[in-house]
């Protein structure tokens, strides 16, 4: 339910719940609020990153209810009762995700910005796809900007990632 105080001009606010990352959330919203903001400067999680606002480049790429979706366009209100995982989740108990230990092997990680949503696009491959076809990787990513490293090392880890 949204609310406001009487003769307010601020946005409206609404409660909603969800998971992250495995763990049950319940916080309050903006009507206005973007999921992106909601993650980083609500929730504390930095590790998705702003690029361009406005989906084209996928570094605020997450995966909600098993997707890849760029978080800029997401409106925060909209996530009610969905499962979202963020880079975050990929690091659990101390380790590394195979595909982060893949990324780093083949070095598909240059200055890094990009890193963490094309990480999401292909953990999302990954989970519907455990063993995709180059190029099934290529259109997984294809959202994914990266002005660093050319594509092939990060194809070559995805790959590594799904041999292991």
């Amino acid at each position: 339910m949204y609310f406001q105080r009487k003769g307010s001009k601020e946005a409206l606010f609404r409660e909603i719940s969800f998971r992250l990352n495995g763990e049950p959330v319940r916080v309050r919203v903006r009507s206005d609020q973007r999921l992106i903001d909601l993650l980083r400067d609500t929730l504390g999680l930095r590790g998705t990153k702003e690029g361009c606002g406005r989906g084209d480049c996928g570094s605020c790429t997450v995966i909600l209810n098993g997707l890849a979706v760029t978080s800029c366009l997401v409106l925060a209100a909209t996530v009610e009762g969905a499962e979202i995982l963020t880079v975050e989740s990929l690091f659990r108990n101390g380790s590394l995700d195979p595909l982060q230990e893949a990324f780093l092997e083949k070095g598909a990680v240059q200055c890094g910005y990009c890193t963490p949503g094309l990480l999401m696009s292909a953990k999302a491959l990954l989970l519907e796809n455990p063993h995709p076809s180059l190029e099934e990787i290529k259109i997984a990513v294809s959202g994914n900007l990266c002005r660093c490293t050319g594509y092939k090392k990060i194809f070559e880890a995805i790959q590594l990632a799904a041999e292991r």
